[in-house]
Protein backbone atom coordinates (compact mmCIF):
# COMPACT_ATOMS: atom_id res chain seq x y z
CA UNK A 1 0.00 0.00 0.00
CA UNK A 2 1.63 3.69 -0.72
CA UNK A 3 -0.36 6.70 -0.20
CA UNK A 4 0.31 10.79 -0.32
CA UNK A 5 -1.67 12.77 1.53
CA UNK A 6 -1.20 16.30 2.73
CA UNK A 7 0.06 16.84 6.15
CA UNK A 8 -2.61 19.71 7.13
CA UNK A 9 -5.70 17.10 6.54
CA UNK A 10 -3.84 14.04 8.00
CA UNK A 11 -2.81 15.85 11.35
CA UNK A 12 -6.20 17.22 11.50
CA UNK A 13 -7.53 13.61 10.91
CA UNK A 14 -5.39 12.53 13.31
CA UNK A 15 -6.12 15.41 15.90
CA UNK A 16 -9.60 14.35 16.05
CA UNK A 17 -8.64 10.88 17.00
CA UNK A 18 -5.40 11.65 19.29
CA UNK A 19 -8.50 13.45 21.74
CA UNK A 20 -10.42 9.75 22.30
CA UNK A 21 -7.66 7.51 21.95
CA UNK A 22 -6.24 6.70 25.33
CA UNK A 23 -2.12 7.01 25.58
CA UNK A 24 -2.23 4.10 28.10
CA UNK A 25 -4.39 1.42 28.33
CA UNK A 26 -4.01 -1.92 29.96
CA UNK A 27 -4.98 -3.20 26.43
CA UNK A 28 -2.20 -1.71 24.35
CA UNK A 29 -4.22 -2.14 20.85
CA UNK A 30 -6.84 0.62 22.60
CA UNK A 31 -3.89 2.78 22.23
CA UNK A 32 -3.41 2.14 18.77
CA UNK A 33 -5.62 3.58 15.90
CA UNK A 34 -6.74 1.47 12.77
CA UNK A 35 -6.39 2.81 9.11
CA UNK A 36 -8.69 1.87 6.72
CA UNK A 37 -7.47 2.32 2.69
CA UNK A 38 -9.36 3.15 -0.31
CA UNK A 39 -8.63 4.12 -3.75
CA UNK A 40 -10.50 7.26 -2.44
CA UNK A 41 -8.51 8.15 0.75
CA UNK A 42 -7.88 6.76 4.32
CA UNK A 43 -10.65 6.12 7.07
CA UNK A 44 -8.90 6.53 10.88
CA UNK A 45 -10.82 4.87 13.64
CA UNK A 46 -10.02 4.68 17.50
CA UNK A 47 -11.65 4.10 20.58
CA UNK A 48 -11.53 3.89 23.98
CA UNK A 49 -14.69 2.18 25.07
CA UNK A 50 -16.78 4.58 25.59
CA UNK A 51 -16.27 6.61 22.48
CA UNK A 52 -15.84 5.15 19.14
CA UNK A 53 -14.40 7.96 16.53
CA UNK A 54 -14.11 7.11 12.68
CA UNK A 55 -12.45 9.97 10.42
CA UNK A 56 -11.73 10.07 6.57
CA UNK A 57 -9.10 11.58 5.24
CA UNK A 58 -8.89 12.37 1.33
CA UNK A 59 -5.86 11.17 -0.13
CA UNK A 60 -4.08 9.66 -3.56
CA UNK A 61 -4.03 5.48 -2.50
CA UNK A 62 -2.42 2.79 -4.88
CA UNK A 63 -2.45 -0.95 -3.48
CA UNK A 64 -5.17 -0.20 -0.77
CA UNK A 65 -4.20 -2.43 2.62
CA UNK A 66 -5.71 -1.89 6.45
CA UNK A 67 -3.39 -1.67 9.10
CA UNK A 68 -3.13 -0.86 12.54
CA UNK A 69 -0.29 1.94 14.16
CA UNK A 70 0.44 3.68 17.45
CA UNK A 71 -2.05 6.59 17.46
CA UNK A 72 -0.02 8.96 19.63
CA UNK A 73 3.23 8.47 18.02
CA UNK A 74 2.27 8.13 14.78
CA UNK A 75 0.57 12.12 15.44
CA UNK A 76 3.56 13.25 16.54
CA UNK A 77 5.75 12.04 13.48
CA UNK A 78 3.33 13.78 10.91
CA UNK A 79 3.31 16.95 13.15
CA UNK A 80 7.05 16.88 13.19
CA UNK A 81 7.61 16.24 9.06
CA UNK A 82 9.04 19.10 7.11
CA UNK A 83 7.47 18.89 3.75
CA UNK A 84 3.91 19.26 3.39
CA UNK A 85 3.36 16.17 0.97
CA UNK A 86 3.18 13.25 3.18
CA UNK A 87 4.29 9.74 1.62
CA UNK A 88 3.17 6.70 3.42
CA UNK A 89 4.00 3.21 2.32
CA UNK A 90 3.06 0.14 3.78
CA UNK A 91 5.49 -2.99 3.57
CA UNK A 92 4.64 -6.53 5.50
CA UNK A 93 4.10 -5.15 9.36
CA UNK A 94 6.42 -2.13 8.68
CA UNK A 95 4.74 1.31 7.73
CA UNK A 96 7.14 4.52 6.09
CA UNK A 97 6.45 7.83 6.88
CA UNK A 98 8.37 10.44 4.61
CA UNK A 99 8.28 14.44 3.76
CA UNK A 100 10.72 16.24 2.40
CA UNK A 101 14.51 14.61 3.63
CA UNK A 102 12.95 12.43 6.67
CA UNK A 103 12.37 9.26 6.63
CA UNK A 104 10.63 7.23 9.49
CA UNK A 105 9.39 3.46 10.12
CA UNK A 106 7.24 2.59 12.18
CA UNK A 107 6.23 -1.38 13.08
CA UNK A 108 2.59 -2.02 12.67
CA UNK A 109 0.21 -3.85 15.24
CA UNK A 110 -1.88 -7.11 15.04
CA UNK A 111 -4.86 -5.85 12.46
CA UNK A 112 -6.80 -8.69 12.88
CA UNK A 113 -6.96 -8.75 17.20
CA UNK A 114 -7.93 -4.76 16.65
CA UNK A 115 -11.81 -4.46 18.41
CA UNK A 116 -14.54 -4.20 15.82
CA UNK A 117 -16.05 -0.70 15.53
CA UNK A 118 -19.46 -0.69 14.00
CA UNK A 119 -20.92 2.62 12.79
CA UNK A 120 -24.80 2.43 11.92
CA UNK A 121 -25.69 3.46 7.77
CA UNK A 122 -29.17 4.67 8.68
CA UNK A 123 -30.84 7.65 9.87
CA UNK A 124 -33.53 8.49 12.32
CA UNK A 125 -33.23 12.09 12.70
CA UNK A 126 -31.38 15.01 11.53
CA UNK A 127 -29.53 18.02 13.17
CA UNK A 128 -27.80 21.41 12.03
CA UNK A 129 -24.29 20.46 13.25
CA UNK A 130 -23.32 23.83 13.82
CA UNK A 131 -26.44 24.69 15.91
CA UNK A 132 -26.22 21.73 17.78
CA UNK A 133 -22.11 22.44 18.41
CA UNK A 134 -22.94 25.71 19.31
CA UNK A 135 -25.85 24.52 21.58
CA UNK A 136 -23.51 22.27 23.80
CA UNK A 137 -20.96 24.13 23.67
CA UNK A 138 -22.80 27.44 25.50
CA UNK A 139 -24.00 25.20 28.17
CA UNK A 140 -21.27 22.51 28.54
CA UNK A 141 -19.98 24.78 31.38
CA UNK A 142 -22.45 23.96 33.93
CA UNK A 143 -22.14 20.28 33.74
CA UNK A 144 -20.68 18.91 36.71
CA UNK A 145 -17.49 17.30 37.16
CA UNK A 146 -17.75 15.32 39.94
CA UNK A 147 -18.34 11.43 39.57
CA UNK A 148 -21.22 10.51 42.55
CA UNK A 149 -23.39 13.23 41.00
CA UNK A 150 -24.54 10.49 37.94
CA UNK A 151 -26.70 12.48 35.90
CA UNK A 152 -25.37 15.78 36.29
CA UNK A 153 -22.57 14.94 34.28
CA UNK A 154 -24.14 15.03 31.34
CA UNK A 155 -25.91 17.06 29.27
CA UNK A 156 -29.49 17.19 28.36
CA UNK A 157 -30.67 17.16 24.87
CA UNK A 158 -34.46 17.35 24.27
CA UNK A 159 -36.55 17.42 21.26
CA UNK A 160 -39.75 20.35 21.07
CA UNK A 161 -41.58 19.91 17.90
CA UNK A 162 -40.08 22.89 15.70
CA UNK A 163 -37.04 23.11 18.47
CA UNK A 164 -34.48 21.28 20.38
CA UNK A 165 -33.35 21.84 23.49
CA UNK A 166 -30.03 21.23 25.67
CA UNK A 167 -29.89 21.54 29.28
CA UNK A 168 -26.78 21.46 31.84
CA UNK A 169 -26.87 21.90 35.58
CA UNK A 170 -24.47 21.17 38.53
CA UNK A 171 -27.11 21.45 41.23
CA UNK A 172 -26.10 25.54 41.28
CA UNK A 173 -26.78 26.44 38.26
CA UNK A 174 -29.05 25.71 34.78
CA UNK A 175 -27.96 26.44 31.23
CA UNK A 176 -30.41 26.14 28.52
CA UNK A 177 -29.84 26.72 24.73
CA UNK A 178 -32.58 26.18 22.30
CA UNK A 179 -31.99 26.01 18.66
CA UNK A 180 -34.33 25.15 15.40
CA UNK A 181 -34.55 21.74 15.17
CA UNK A 182 -37.50 19.04 12.94
CA UNK A 183 -38.07 15.70 13.02
CA UNK A 184 -39.13 13.21 15.79
CA UNK A 185 -35.95 12.75 17.92
CA UNK A 186 -35.46 10.86 21.43
CA UNK A 187 -34.47 12.74 24.34
CA UNK A 188 -31.40 11.47 25.91
CA UNK A 189 -28.64 12.61 28.40
CA UNK A 190 -24.93 12.44 26.25
CA UNK A 191 -22.20 12.84 29.02
CA UNK A 192 -19.91 16.28 29.38
CA UNK A 193 -16.81 14.57 27.66
CA UNK A 194 -18.74 12.79 25.03
CA UNK A 195 -19.75 16.20 24.28
CA UNK A 196 -16.79 17.87 24.25
CA UNK A 197 -15.56 15.60 21.47
CA UNK A 198 -18.97 16.43 19.57
CA UNK A 199 -18.50 19.98 19.67
CA UNK A 200 -14.80 19.21 18.47
CA UNK A 201 -15.93 17.59 15.51
CA UNK A 202 -19.38 19.21 14.33
CA UNK A 203 -18.73 22.13 12.16
CA UNK A 204 -21.56 22.38 9.43
CA UNK A 205 -23.45 20.84 7.29
CA UNK A 206 -25.97 17.88 9.10
CA UNK A 207 -25.55 15.85 11.71
CA UNK A 208 -27.31 12.25 11.53
CA UNK A 209 -28.27 10.66 14.29
CA UNK A 210 -29.06 6.98 15.20
CA UNK A 211 -30.43 5.73 18.33
CA UNK A 212 -29.08 2.18 20.05
CA UNK A 213 -29.81 0.60 23.59
CA UNK A 214 -28.12 3.32 25.32
CA UNK A 215 -26.11 4.48 22.46
CA UNK A 216 -26.25 7.32 19.83
CA UNK A 217 -24.26 7.43 16.51
CA UNK A 218 -23.59 10.66 15.17
CA UNK A 219 -22.20 11.00 11.29
CA UNK A 220 -21.20 13.82 9.09
CA UNK A 221 -19.62 13.95 5.67
CA UNK A 222 -16.63 13.16 7.33
CA UNK A 223 -17.34 11.87 11.03
CA UNK A 224 -18.56 8.89 12.43
CA UNK A 225 -19.18 8.75 16.44
CA UNK A 226 -20.70 6.36 18.58
CA UNK A 227 -21.56 7.42 22.02
CA UNK A 228 -22.56 5.49 25.26
CA UNK A 229 -25.22 7.59 27.02
CA UNK A 230 -26.03 8.48 30.44
CA UNK A 231 -28.69 6.55 32.45
CA UNK A 232 -31.30 8.04 34.83
CA UNK A 233 -33.72 10.85 35.19
CA UNK A 234 -32.86 14.55 34.09
CA UNK A 235 -33.93 16.75 37.38
CA UNK A 236 -36.96 19.06 36.70
CA UNK A 237 -35.04 22.15 36.07
CA UNK A 238 -37.90 24.18 34.85
CA UNK A 239 -39.22 24.32 38.42
CA UNK A 240 -36.58 26.50 39.39
CA UNK A 241 -36.52 29.12 37.06
CA UNK A 242 -38.28 31.99 38.27
CA UNK A 243 -41.61 33.31 37.10
CA UNK A 244 -42.24 36.40 39.18
CA UNK A 245 -39.87 38.58 37.61
CA UNK A 246 -39.43 42.41 39.96
CA UNK A 247 -36.84 43.67 38.71
CA UNK A 248 -34.79 43.57 35.58
CA UNK A 249 -31.13 45.04 34.49
CA UNK A 250 -30.20 45.47 31.12
CA UNK A 251 -26.27 46.34 30.45
CA UNK A 252 -23.93 45.50 27.89
CA UNK A 253 -21.91 41.91 28.88
CA UNK A 254 -18.78 42.89 28.24
CA UNK A 255 -18.84 45.68 30.53
CA UNK A 256 -20.39 43.80 33.03
CA UNK A 257 -18.14 40.78 32.60
CA UNK A 258 -14.95 43.02 32.75
CA UNK A 259 -16.11 44.48 35.76
CA UNK A 260 -16.75 41.09 37.49
CA UNK A 261 -12.88 40.39 36.66
CA UNK A 262 -12.21 43.35 38.63
CA UNK A 263 -13.84 43.01 41.63
CA UNK A 264 -13.33 39.19 42.14
CA UNK A 265 -9.50 39.84 42.38
CA UNK A 266 -10.48 40.34 45.78
CA UNK A 267 -13.08 37.71 46.17
CA UNK A 268 -13.00 35.64 49.23
CA UNK A 269 -12.14 32.27 47.25
CA UNK A 270 -12.87 30.85 50.70
CA UNK A 271 -16.86 32.54 50.66
CA UNK A 272 -17.39 31.15 46.89
CA UNK A 273 -16.02 34.08 45.43
CA UNK A 274 -18.89 35.90 46.47
CA UNK A 275 -19.78 39.45 44.46
CA UNK A 276 -22.23 41.64 46.10
CA UNK A 277 -25.16 42.85 42.95
CA UNK A 278 -26.57 46.05 44.57
CA UNK A 279 -29.17 47.20 42.01
CA UNK A 280 -30.39 50.93 42.48
CA UNK A 281 -31.76 54.18 40.49
CA UNK A 282 -30.31 52.52 37.05
CA UNK A 283 -26.34 51.92 38.86
CA UNK A 284 -25.15 48.50 39.46
CA UNK A 285 -22.62 48.04 41.94
CA UNK A 286 -20.24 45.70 42.56
CA UNK A 287 -18.56 44.67 45.60
CA UNK A 288 -16.14 42.06 47.05
CA UNK A 289 -14.47 41.63 50.03
CA UNK A 290 -11.38 39.54 51.31
CA UNK A 291 -8.51 38.76 53.60
CA UNK A 292 -6.58 41.24 51.75
CA UNK A 293 -9.11 44.10 51.12
CA UNK A 294 -11.92 45.25 49.39
CA UNK A 295 -12.95 46.41 45.50
CA UNK A 296 -16.09 48.03 44.19
CA UNK A 297 -16.89 48.78 40.72
CA UNK A 298 -20.37 50.60 39.33
CA UNK A 299 -21.87 50.45 36.29
CA UNK A 300 -24.98 52.14 34.57
CA UNK A 301 -27.61 50.25 33.80
CA UNK A 302 -31.35 49.94 32.02
CA UNK A 303 -33.26 49.11 34.97
CA UNK A 304 -37.25 48.11 34.96
CA UNK A 305 -39.53 45.98 37.30
CA UNK A 306 -41.54 46.79 39.92
CA UNK A 307 -38.67 46.87 43.04
CA UNK A 308 -36.68 50.05 43.50
CA UNK A 309 -33.90 48.37 44.43
CA UNK A 310 -32.52 45.38 45.45
CA UNK A 311 -29.18 43.65 47.05
CA UNK A 312 -28.03 39.93 45.39
CA UNK A 313 -24.77 37.78 45.55
CA UNK A 314 -23.29 35.14 43.83
CA UNK A 315 -20.30 33.15 42.46
CA UNK A 316 -17.88 35.24 40.54
CA UNK A 317 -16.96 32.27 38.52
CA UNK A 318 -20.69 31.55 38.11
CA UNK A 319 -21.43 34.72 36.84
CA UNK A 320 -18.49 35.05 34.47
CA UNK A 321 -19.39 31.56 33.06
CA UNK A 322 -22.94 32.42 32.54
CA UNK A 323 -22.28 35.47 30.65
CA UNK A 324 -19.41 33.67 28.49
CA UNK A 325 -22.09 33.04 25.46
CA UNK A 326 -23.98 36.33 25.57
CA UNK A 327 -23.13 38.68 23.00
CA UNK A 328 -23.88 42.06 23.22
CA UNK A 329 -26.31 43.25 25.98
CA UNK A 330 -26.99 41.09 28.89
CA UNK A 331 -30.57 41.00 30.53
CA UNK A 332 -30.16 39.69 34.54
CA UNK A 333 -33.73 38.90 36.05
CA UNK A 334 -34.63 38.82 39.64
CA UNK A 335 -37.39 37.38 41.70
CA UNK A 336 -35.44 38.51 45.08
CA UNK A 337 -32.43 38.81 46.96
CA UNK A 338 -32.89 34.51 47.80
CA UNK A 339 -34.65 33.25 44.57
CA UNK A 340 -32.90 32.32 41.54
CA UNK A 341 -31.49 34.68 39.02
CA UNK A 342 -31.68 34.59 35.03
CA UNK A 343 -28.96 35.51 33.05
CA UNK A 344 -29.71 35.99 29.28
CA UNK A 345 -28.92 37.93 25.86
CA UNK A 346 -31.40 41.02 25.10
CA UNK A 347 -33.25 40.17 22.47
CA UNK A 348 -33.46 36.56 22.83
CA UNK A 349 -31.21 34.06 21.13
CA UNK A 350 -32.02 30.88 23.22
CA UNK A 351 -29.72 30.80 25.52
CA UNK A 352 -30.41 31.16 29.06
CA UNK A 353 -28.56 30.59 32.68
CA UNK A 354 -30.23 30.77 35.96
CA UNK A 355 -27.96 31.04 38.97
CA UNK A 356 -29.17 30.08 42.52
CA UNK A 357 -27.94 33.38 44.90
CA UNK A 358 -25.38 33.52 47.50
CA UNK A 359 -26.90 34.57 51.32
CA UNK A 360 -26.65 38.31 51.08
Amino acid sequence: MRAHVTKKILSEGLGLLERVIPSRSSNPLLTSLKVEATEAGLTLSGTNLEIDLSCFVPAEVQNPQNFVIPAHLFAQIVRSLGGELVELELTGNELAVRAGGSNFKLQTGDLDAYPPLSFPTQADVSLDAGELSRAFGSVRYAASNEAFQAVFRGIKLEHRGETARVVASDGYRVAIRDFPASGDGKNLIVPARSADELIRVLKDGEARFTYGEGMLTVTTDRVRMNLKLLDGDFPDYERVIPKDIRLQVTLPATALKDAVNRVAVLADKNANNRVEFQVSQGKLLLAAEGDYGRAQDTLDVVQGGTEPAMSLAFNARHVLDALGPIEGDAELLFSGSTSPAIFRASGGGGYMAVMVTLRV
